[in-house]
């Protein structure tokens, strides 16, 4: 799989840009603040319908204008296909494949398939359990985009069932009769919930032990055969050897439904889960050294490309600022690691920081404008 046009039409910084890209290596070269990361964000958002920087789509659309227009040319073993996202801030955002309109946004997911390493790849490691959750759960859509559906849903739930809990919970001003109603409401968001996050918890499970060969591999290999082995475990907030995961969230959520009403919080589903990381049996986070957590955030990403290809096409790899992040040894071993991807985007502020096997197209990118070098 690989991208041969980029367009973008007032997505940050570019006001109207048609790049012409190929298969092998590409590297975006220039000061940092001139746009080379705004490049990427667009391609990553074509495919994930999310950007890596921010959590909502205004500050994405470049000053002044009212919506971005993001369009690029997919080549891969389906055929070619033209997709478009149309970015309208505090309205519907559309989207087209082949220039026929597509009724939801989520069913453009699957037509590009990236992987993305960026600087905040640190906090896979460092920060709380929600990046490794929001982690897996993006991989999840990336290898099989119903779950896009399937998370909707469950986040759905949660933030209903979380309303619930608040108004129902000791701090609400409702007594008597009244309470009572609101909690007994409560049934039945239990079992909306139970039935939400079975089978997402089921997939992180799944995808938890098809990750774990390919993180303990790449995480030698990026950090050049290092004695303290990297191991990652799901820890879910139920019990998930019952093998009803449904019944297991249903019979969790009776055992603490006083502290919630308490607290005014879901305390049980995936959304309290944890991807727990570990290196030479310590966990990663509060212990890991800048090293080992960088080569852990790289061990994640790499095992991601590796499972997305096992068996289909190579995702589009895309290593955003990356190189100036590590140490001449870990730059030359993931470069090693990624020069035979199909199709691999880089940034970079100083070409230098690229390593001579990812020799390719060259790109110079300032103050909005890229050039072919």
């Amino acid at each position: 799989m690989y991208l041969s046009r980029l367009a973008l039409n007032d997505f940050r910084s570019y006001a109207d840009l048609v790049l012409e890209l190929a298969p092998g290596v590409t590297t975006f070269s220039g000061l940092n603040g001139e746009g080379k990361t705004n490049l990427v964000e667009g391609i990553g958002y074509l495919a994930t319908l999310g950007s890596h920087r921010v959590s909502g789509d205004a500050p994405l659309v470049r000053r002044g204008a009212d919506q971005a227009i993001l369009r690029a040319l997919v080549h891969s073993g389906r055929g070619d296909a033209l997709i478009e996202v149309e970015l309208n801030p505090g309205k519907a955002n559309r989207v087209r494949l082949n220039r026929t309109p597509l009724p939801r946004p989520r069913e453009l997911l699957g037509i590009l398939r990236t992987v993305l390493f960026a600087p905040e790849d640190l906090a896979l490691v460092k920060g709380d359990p929600g990046e490794r959750r929001r982690f897996l759960d993006d991989l999840l859509v990336a290898t099989a985009p119903r779950y896009a559906g399937v998370r909707a849903d469950y986040e759905r739930v949660v933030k209903q069932r979380t309303a619930l809990l608040k108004s129902a919970g000791a701090k609400s001003h409702l007594r008597g009769p009244a309470r009572e109603a609101m909690t007994a409401t409560l049934d039945a968001w239990d079992a909306q919930l139970a039935t939400a996050g079975a089978p997402l918890l089921a997939g992180r499970l799944r995808l938890t032990e098809a990750l774990r060969p390919h993180i303990v591999a790449a995480y030698a290999a990026v950090s050049g055969g290092s004695k303290e082995a990297a191991a990652v475990s799901y820890k879910a907030t139920v019990p998930v050897d019952t093998g009803d995961l449904e019944e297991a969230i249903l019979k969790a959520i009776a055992t603490v439904r006083a502290s919630e009403l308490d607290r005014g919080v879901c305390l049980i589903g995936p959304h309290r889960d944890e991807l727990e990381l570990a290196v030479g049996g310590m966990p990663a986070r509060g212990y890991a050294s800048h090293g080992e957590s960088w080569s852990l955030a790289l061990a994640l990403r790499l095992a991601s490309f590796a499972l997305l290809r096992d068996g289909q096409e190579d995702p589009v790899l895309i290593l955003d600022d990356v190189f100036a992040e590590l140490d001449a040894g870990r730059r030359d071993r993931l470069a090693a690691i990624v020069a035979d991807a199909e199709q691999v985007l880089i940034t970079a502020a100083v070409e230098a920081d690229v390593p001579a096997v990812l020799s390719g197209a060259r790109f110079a990118v300032s103050n909005g404008s890229v050039t072919r070098g």
